[in-house]
């Protein structure tokens, strides 16, 4: 069987050791940058499942690499952010970021959070290999999204979240019930996470909170979709 392989980038030392240290004991295969410029190299030159992505790096910053990365791969990214940075987490949320670890981090933690993310990858598609609403078709099998007659790019954290969605439509989910679905039952962050994809995917399909064709927000409670039924 071949190791799951994860890029850390951080531009200290220890860190990379560290979180080197304790994948590899979890039988990752596991490559270090020390800055963005060199991750991309990295990325340029081999196949890599996951990458943990440090926000402040020296050189062009985690966001910047994280733009960079999103421009030719969908690549699962993990981002280390720094506790007191809010808006860290929302900036690389909204970038493309599939999760996010704050410092100081337990690497039990980062670890079980790669193990989450890769384990949702890596989930079969439902029964159903095609779903058709009006305005929208989703192919599961192919992980391809058509909106309005025209091809969406989504991440494929996106395409997770609107497969949930479009599984039950008029169903009403609660945040938590998505993050259970999307980001695995053992995620750690903030049910916020959920509201940022969500208009994303919005953005991607051409949808509006405001007036919804498909995603609708149920106030103090969550999502649901709409969609006609082609």
């Amino acid at each position: 069987m071949v190791a799951r392989s994860v890029l850390v980038v951080d531009d200290e030392a220890n860190i990379r050791d560290l979180l080197a240290e304790y994948l590899s004991a979890d039988g990752f295969d596991v490559a270090h940058a020390g800055s963005g410029e060199r991750a991309l190299e990295v990325l340029s030159q081999r196949d890599v499942d996951l990458v943990i992505l440090d926000v402040r790096l020296p050189g062009i910053d985690g966001f910047e690499t994280l733009r960079r990365i999103r421009r030719v791969s969908d690549v699962m990214v993990l981002m280390l952010t720094a506790r007191a940075e809010e808006a860290d987490t929302l900036i690389g949320l909204e970038v493309g970021a599939d999760d996010y670890v704050t410092k100081p981090f337990s690497p039990r933690e980062v670890v079980a959070r790669v193990r989450t993310l890769l384990r949702r990858r890596a989930g079969s598609p439902a029964p159903e290999n095609r779903r058709a609403f009006d305005g929208l078709s989703v192919d599961l099998d192919r992980h391809e999204v058509t909106a309005g007659g025209a091809p969406a790019t989504l991440t494929a954290l996106e395409f997770d979240l609107l497969d949930a969605l479009t599984s039950s439509p008029g169903r009403v989910f609660t945040r938590r019930q998505l993050i259970e679905r999307v980001w695995g039952w053992d995620f750690y962050g903030d049910e916020r996470i959920v509201d940022v994809h969500v208009r994303k995917l919005r953005a991607a399909i051409g949808d509006a909170a405001d007036d919804p064709r498909f995603i609708a927000t149920v106030r103090g409670v969550g999502y649901k979709f709409v969609g006609d039924p082609a």
